[in-house]
């Protein structure tokens, strides 16, 4: 117990501090209820948000609830064990790539990847069966048909697929430390992903309206996270992991490499980014691998039309089934 000279000290501490507590709360509660400016300036945030479609790019297949909205209708599904249904978006290219990848590594390995337009057969109840929350990309594994398995976000895919097929470990080292470094990497992709996308790319590129304090938000972010990577690659690159090329490297090249490469959002210039010598570098070196090259053309319905394969089924789709080929051999019909 405390003696009663520390007791009556100790209170007299509270005591005093008191005064300086209900000027915090009084502070606090008049930055609440400030007011602050609002864009458009008619805007008052109203006691219940209530749904109404949202305008600009992808606004109109966006929904507050979950579930299948649109049609009924099933997955097609090919004649190999894996089955991937996705787009040539970031999240996408990052599984097209580990799986172009085994495909370099076993002589054997096949997959079949279907293109699933995100501009709303995404809701449709056999993709929504496949992924709840129905974004890309989802995966069927078929390998046992007794006991199908579903996949879906791009992390969770990129470590089944080392799991189940890469056991040295080219793509995921199998042990410790190094494979916690790669976990953790792509983890750290994983949570900065929505700060690229639904922040920089959402307010510089396809929002309805430029709003200078989305812009300015997430572009600090971005560009902090790019730094991020850029100082990991000066002292143990010349991959993320060190020597070693792993799924975080598939995982993080589709949005920051893209990025630094001028293929996303335009935004290359806005950036700076040649102030990040070591990503750009890096972003390049992974942009020469053979299977990054196929990778960001399966599932692309845009772009170049010899870039675009719509859907893959086979290694020799890249020769004679990408978009330029198709429409060729159609107009000479």
């Amino acid at each position: 117990l405390k003696p009663p000279s520390m007791l009556k000290r100790c209170s007299a501490s509270i005591l005093s501090f008191k005064p300086f507590l209900r000027r915090a709360h009084a502070q606090v509660r008049a930055m609440s209820t400030e007011e602050k400016p609002s864009l458009p300036a008619e805007y008052k945030v109203p006691k219940v948000w209530e749904y109404k479609e949202m305008r600009g790019q992808f606004g109109g297949t966006n929904r507050p609830y979950a579930g299948a909205w649109g049609e009924d209708k099933p997955l097609p599904k090919g004649e190999h064990g894996l089955q991937l249904y996705s787009m040539g978006t970031p999240n996408g290219v990052k599984v097209t790539i580990m799986l172009e990848e085994l495909v370099e590594l076993f002589p054997d390995f096949e997959y079949d990847a279907w293109l699933i337009s995100i501009s709303g057969p995404q809701f449709e109840s056999g993709f929504q069966a496949v992924n709840p929350n129905s974004k890309i990309p989802a995966m069927m594994d078929y390998s046992d048909a007794a006991k199908p398995v579903r996949v879906f976000e791009s992390g969770a895919i990129l470590m089944y697929l080392a799991d189940k097929f890469d056991k040295d470990g080219v793509f995921l080292p199998k042990e410790y430390p190094l494979r916690a470094e790669v976990q953790s990497w792509l983890m750290w992709q994983m949570g900065s992903a929505p700060f690229i996308g639904g922040g920089f790319g959402h307010f510089y590129s396809y929002a309805p309206v430029k709003i200078e304090y989305g812009i300015d938000r997430y572009t600090m972010e971005t560009k902090r996270l790019i730094d991020v990577l850029d100082k990991q690659l000066a002292s143990g690159g010349p991959y993320v992991c060190g020597e070693q090329y792993t799924i975080a490297d598939m995982a993080i090249w589709p949005w920051i490499g893209w990025l630094v490469l001028g293929k996303l959002y335009g935004a290359a210039e806005f950036l700076q980014v040649e102030e990040y010598k070591h990503v750009v570098a890096w972003a390049k070196k992974i942009a020469e691998r053979p299977a990054v090259v196929r990778g960001r053309m399966v599932n692309r319905p845009f772009g170049e039309k010899s870039e675009q394969l719509h859907n893959r089924h086979a290694r020799g789709d890249f020769e004679t089934k990408t978009q330029d080929k198709i429409e060729a051999a159609e107009a000479g019909k």
